[in-house]
């Protein structure tokens, strides 16, 4: 029985390699069509495999930042990415893939921080602290216990040039299941975030969406932790809804604006980054910035209308 289900998860691995295989060189093939400009530093292949993880990254990134937007989770999205730390540093400790122990450790604290929200009389932002601060610091006595920590490191900063289609595999698995369990919830996810109240009295089960919904942004701050790292993925998952935010008042509209948002960004960074050789992580993260200043100003809902008193323009 064990060793039936072992060839079955090595047929899927190597079915899932080569579909990954595949995926990349469409991509390559629909980047090459840009101009030379543009497409010359794709022409290498860990270039096209980082730019397709980047891209998968701010679409995702670009979905659940307006739920942590919304439901202002922006502390809850910094916790649960430093709570990964001591799942990744065990992963490494025992040789096994950073994905499988990130996930367990996050999701963990995910459950903790909502746990000790809802039996004690510790008040939200107070459990999210505790919770993250004090996996941060089992992390941290890990790592010090580790002889080198340059992989760890890659975690912590990012590292989307180095990605190999193992992990562009798990990055896009991760992602299509965040993006489906989104659409296939929507408006079970809609009406929490803005009247949960209301939810609660119609009979949804609040709790399990609460937590579903911190799974679901465990999955994403995994799936981002090669690009932009452990302490970057906050920033990807607030600056796309933050900014979509501004021009909006529709979550269909925002979502759109926040993909868009994400994905330019993860693209534009990337492709600066390699022409000012500078980290991409910390690039990407600064362009999305650029776009959420450019939007503070000149947006519907922006500085120039409000200063001038003016009502928000029509979305």
């Amino acid at each position: 029985m064990v060793s039936r289900v072992a060839q079955l998860a090595t047929g899927l691995y190597e079915v899932g390699i080569a579909a990954t295989e595949a995926l990349v060189r469409v991509f390559a093939a629909f980047v090459s069509l840009f101009p030379a400009v543009i497409s010359q530093p794709f022409q290498y292949a860990f270039m096209q495999r980082a730019l397709l993880t980047a891209l998968i990254v701010g679409a995702v990134c670009g979905v659940l930042s307006c739920y942590v937007v919304l439901k202002r989770w922006a502390l809850l999205g910094d916790a649960i990415s430093h709570a990964v730390l001591p799942g990744v540093a065990l992963a490494y400790l025992l040789n096994l893939p950073f994905f499988i122990g990130a996930f367990a450790s996050g999701a963990a604290s995910a459950v903790a921080i909502g746990a000790v929200e809802r039996h004690t009389r510790v008040k939200e932002d107070a459990a999210m602290g505790l919770v993250f601060t004090g996996a941060f610091a089992l992390g941290v006595v890990i790592i010090s216990r580790i002889a080198t920590s340059t992989h760890l490191m890659h975690v912590l900063f990012g590292n989307v040039l180095g990605v190999r289609l193992p992990m562009l595999m798990m990055t896009a698995v991760s992602g299509l299941l965040a993006l489906v369990c989104v659409f296939l919830f929507y408006k079970q996810l809609l009406l929490y975030c803005f009247d949960p109240v209301h939810a609660s009295a119609i009979g949804m089960n609040t709790g399990a969406i609460h937590y579903g919904l911190m799974l679901l942004l465990t999955l994403t701050i995994v799936a981002s932790l090669e690009t932009v790292g452990i302490i970057l993925v906050v920033a990807m998952l607030i600056t796309p809804g933050a900014t979509a935010y501004l021009i909006t008042n529709r979550l269909p509209r925002m979502m759109a604006i926040a993909v868009g948002v994400g994905t330019f960004s993860a693209a534009f960074g990337l492709y600066l980054s390699f022409r000012l050789n500078v980290a991409s992580g910390g690039t990407i993260v600064l362009v999305a910035l650029a776009l959420f200043v450019v939007a503070m100003i000149f947006a519907p809902y922006g500085l120039v209308r409000r200063g001038r008193g003016l009502r928000p323009a029509r979305p």
